[in-house]
């Protein structure tokens, strides 16, 4: 399903830092809550600024978050920078991490029960679990632990995960941060119209043509946009769609601005323009990505951050030879397909490197790990660091679920993607498989050979090449999203100045994307 889960839960990275300095254990907060957008005291404006990161801890938001965090650091060194998610995942950032003096982990509490009943849980339950405990009182707890941890100084914004838009009730700016397709975004902001035009249960296969903004989307595209009651429990859709209903209420009445995973200019004006009017004047869309390459990243991965021998085993295939595959838990194959796309790659001839689950090994053919450890033009392993593989030059296919992070991870490396529906209808470099049928190995096998080998790949290839290019030009010195990042970083900086007076804020034409200009146009 095409960018569609926010939720993907990644495997345990290896490499992952067991030995972060966590702020001190969380403390009780009696204080009743402050007015939300309360104007701070003149002193406490004078004061370097006190930003608080804050993830939702599940999937790749994490990651994502910890990339604006490090970047925002690295521009603003003389500010103070918390970042806060649960044990669990902090422990799962990369050892080999760069993280910047004036950065900080605070912990977050995860939920009810101990965290080894918790790891046992469903995907589902744990995010109730964490929302539930953040709802209640367990982020301004974080956020009273991360004042401590630096001598008092008060958190002045907070740069969150919407889906952290509890953030709203924190009595300081909340600037959103949303990791998914910006198209997404505009889907949960149009949920009721949505609703109403659609129904609960529409056809899976309809278009949203009469929507703009949506016209390439199916109703099977937005998996968590039914009505939901605040008492549904029991599963995935119930539980995310209760928590992107709070978004779509929240954010627009409360976020100051919100960050868009994407470089200005990538999708087309009625997108843009439907994501501003979806927005009131006082809540700024930005595109400021792709995360993955804002300052302060690393420009390539270190031995440490590739335990398989990913990188080393590209390099003895020729240029543009490997089909990459990986896919999500959440969007991951059933076994039947599972099986069907093992048995597909091998025919398809090419070398392929696999990311898969130690955990779903087992449902793989017989024999099929020991034939392509033989035959050596297969290597599957339980976790690959999928930046730096889409980045070499061996790699000349994606083959995924197409979530919004692998989709851009694609752009960036110029590399043609399979089974990415809105990838092939926007950009025209990537091909789906027979989306009314299951995966079969012919199927398979006659896609990855097309895109490797056969002139669609040759175009598909020629248009990834073009999208790199604006992903580069984007991050140059005048470039787009380099321009919106610094604008990004005032914005955070200056919160609690700029405090109830943004809309009158003097942007420069250029400085932001086409979003944000079109916005009064849009309002007639």
């Amino acid at each position: 399903m095409d960018d569609a889960s926010s939720v993907e839960e990644l495997p345990h990275e290896p490499g992952a830092n067991h030995n972060l300095l966590f702020s001190p254990s969380i403390v009780d907060v009696s204080a009743p809550r402050c007015a939300a957008h309360t104007t701070p005291e003149p002193a406490a404006m004078e004061s370097p600024p006190h930003v608080a990161v804050v993830a939702f801890p599940f999937g790749s938001h994490v990651p994502h978050l910890f990339a604006v965090a490090r970047a925002l650091a690295s521009a603003a060194p003389s500010a103070t920078f918390s970042f806060l998610s649960t044990a669990a995942s902090l422990a799962r950032l990369p050892s080999a991490a760069v993280v910047p003096a004036n950065l900080r982990f605070v912990e977050m509490p995860s939920g009810r029960g101990c965290e080894g009943d918790e790891e046992k849980a469903p995907l589902w339950r744990r995010i109730e679990m964490f929302v539930d405990a953040a709802e209640a009182g367990g982020l301004r707890q974080a956020l009273e632990t991360a004042r401590v941890a630096v001598g008092g100084a008060t958190v002045t914004c907070v740069v969150g995960d919407a889906l952290m838009s509890m953030a709203a009730e924190a009595g300081v700016p909340w600037v959103a941060v949303w990791t998914s397709s910006p198209c997404l975004l505009l889907a949960y902001l149009s949920g009721d119209a949505l609703r109403e035009d659609i129904g609960d249960h529409g056809a899976c296969d309809e278009l949203l043509t009469a929507h703009a903004g949506l016209g390439f989307y199916r109703v099977r595209d937005l998996p968590y946009l039914g009505r939901v009651t605040s008492g549904s429990s029991g599963d995935m859709r119930n539980v995310m769609g209760l928590l992107f209903g709070r978004v779509a209420w929240r954010l627009p009445r409360a976020a100051t601005a919100i960050a868009m995973n994407a470089f200005p200019g990538l999708f087309p004006p009625d997108v843009t323009a439907a994501i501003a009017g979806a927005l009131p004047t006082t809540c700024l869309p930005i595109s400021i990505g792709p995360y993955h390459l804002l300052p302060g990243a690393p420009t390539a991965a270190p031995p440490a951050q590739d335990p398989h021998g990913c990188l080393h085993w590209l390099t003895r295939h020729p240029a543009r030879a490997v089909a990459y595959v990986s896919f999500g838990t959440v969007a991951a194959p059933q076994p039947g397909e599972l099986r069907e796309l093992a048995f597909g790659l091998e025919a398809s001839g090419a070398p392929f490197l696999w990311s898969l689950r130690e955990d779903a090994w087992p449902l793989l053919p017989p024999g099929f790990l020991d034939r392509a450890k033989a035959s050596a033009s297969g290597l599957i392993v339980p976790w690959a660091p999928q930046d730096a593989v889409l980045r070499h030059a061996s790699v000349g296919a994606f083959v995924t679920h197409a979530g919004w992070g692998s989709v851009t991870e694609a752009m960036s490396g110029g590399v043609p993607m399979m089974n990415a529906r809105a990838v092939e209808r926007l950009w025209c470099f990537g091909t789906v498989l027979d989306e009314d049928a299951p995966m079969t190995r012919g199927g398979v096998a006659k896609a990855v050979a097309s895109v490797l080998a056969g002139e669609e790949g040759v175009r598909m290839r020629a248009r990834a090449r073009d999208l790199q290019a604006r992903v580069v030009e984007a991050f140059g010195h005048d470039g787009g999203s380099t321009s919106n990042f610094n604008k990004f970083v005032e914005i955070v900086c200056a919160a609690p100045i700029l405090q109830g007076t943004l809309e009158l804020w003097a942007w420069p034409r250029g400085s932001v994307d086409q979003a944000s200009h079109s916005r009064d146009r849009g309002r007639g």
